[in-house]
């Protein structure tokens, strides 16, 4: 009986009205027919009988449109349920729109991949990219299968590849107007080959040309030893000296490029584990001391105990290493590196800070581009290979953490590294 009446509520109100104008149709006939038959008027009985059929007729056909409507909602649903296992299904993003341009579906990649996503809402909303608009706009106008990419900035650097085809759902028949046309997006996350690509460039232009210069003076120095120094021992021994540093230079380098890809491959997956900041400090800072000591410079670290990020503990302690190290080779001149840790209620901050030189400001914007140097001789002599800041920068994305620098031409240069705090607060024991 509810079911009944839940059917009864959605049947549209001119239906119901015919609905109930033949049922006080078929009750007036009856009515009509019994009087007459006890009035002694048995031949217009054919004609009533006509008519309660007729009555019987208009009451059965709107209960039988109400069933075919019914059973053609039930059909689409299924339809759509089915698509949506479909769509689910996919390892890639996948997005539906309909012809308006507003979201109707997604899986859960998606939305990973799009967090703006929302059903109703324009695709727009959730991707900012004129081409992937003019991509839909070209699917609807010429109901041809689009193609583009697009980039994302921020969170993190990533790259798709975007391919929009016209569906139909419905059986709608083949001169049906476009309006019915609705649009399936698949979106390829092709960062890691961009990234690849950009790298094979990079290598290419930089790391060459880095690699050949100690290339070229291992080379000469085998020469000399084989040639005219051949039999000076004071002078073998400078230049294998000089050699073992080249050796070493390359070493650092093709160390450094192998991190840098690593930590780019996986920079979108974020750590889980939580990590005790304040000992990762001291044990970079202890591993730095004789390097201090050598270059005539304190370490000082300051700051709160226990302090919990969520992180991966040797990625930081390659991030600390970079900039404690940095701060002790170019700011020597001040003769002090201070390392002082924060512990805020929503975020922990480090701040490296030396008191040398300082650094221009038109340098600052570039300074975590690969095989950027302020001062190249500087940074060659000093052993330095153009990639620890780039390094740095790439594993702090992956952390969801930020590089503030600041600095100013005889007062130094302060590197701030800020941190979220892990969500629920912090557990004991890490």
């Amino acid at each position: 009986m509810v079911a009944a009446t839940q059917q009864e509520t959605q049947v549209p109100p001119a239906r119901r009205w015919r609905g109930n104008a033949a049922v006080g149709a078929l009750a007036a006939t009856l009515l009509i027919t019994g009087v007459l038959a006890l009035s002694g008027a048995p031949f217009l009985l054919p004609a009533l009988v006509g008519a309660i059929v007729i009555a019987v007729a208009a009451l059965a056909r709107p209960r039988a449109q109400r069933q075919m409507a019914a059973e053609m909602t039930l059909s689409q649903e299924n339809v759509r349920a089915g698509i949506q296992a479909i769509v689910s299904g996919f390892a890639d993003p996948v997005v539906v729109l309909d012809a308006q341009g507003n979201v109707t579906m997604f899986n859960a990649q998606a939305k990973a991949a799009l967090p703006q996503l929302g059903i109703g809402r324009p695709l727009s909303f959730a991707v900012r990219s004129p081409e992937v608009v003019s991509a839909v706009e070209r699917v609807l106008r010429e109901g041809a299968v689009a193609e583009t990419e697009f980039h994302e900035k921020v969170p993190v650097e990533r790259s798709f590849e975007v391919r929009a085809t016209p569906v139909r759902f419905d059986a709608a028949p083949a001169g049906a107007t476009s309006s019915a046309i609705e649009i399936v997006m698949l979106f390829r996350d092709v960062t890691a080959a961009r990234r690849l690509e950009r790298m094979r460039v990079d290598f290419v232009a930089n790391a060459s040309h880095e690699l050949r210069t100690p290339l070229a003076s291992l080379y000469g120095f085998i020469e000399t030893i084989e040639g005219p120094a051949k039999n000076d021992p004071a002078a073998q021994a400078r230049f294998l000296a000089i050699m073992r540093e080249q050796a070493r230079r390359m070493s650092r380098l093709i160390d450094d490029l192998l991190s840098l890809s690593r930590i780019e491959l996986k920079e979108h997956v974020h750590p889980t584990e939580d990590v005790r900041l304040d000992s990762v400090l001291s044990e970079v800072v202890d591993t730095l001391t004789p390097l201090a000591l050598e270059c005539r410079t304190k370490i000082v670290l300051e700051g709160a105990n226990r302090v919990l990020v969520t992180g991966d503990r040797d990625e930081l302690i390659r991030v600390f290493e970079n900039l404690i190290e940095n701060a002790v080779k170019y700011g020597q001149s001040g003769g002090r590196v201070d390392v002082a840790l924060v512990d805020g209620e929503r975020a922990a901050s480090v701040t490296v800070r030396d008191y040398g030189p300082g650094i221009a400001p038109e340098h600052l914007p570039r300074l975590t581009e690969r095989f950027y140097r302020v001062d190249v001789a500087e940074s060659r002599q000093k052993g330095g290979t153009g990639l620890g800041l780039a390094l740095v920068k790439h594993i702090l994305n992956r952390h969801k953490a930020r590089l503030l620098v600041r600095s100013e031409l005889g007062a130094g240069a302060s590197f701030e590294v800020v941190f979220p705090k892990p969500q629920g607060g912090e557990s004991p024991g890490a």
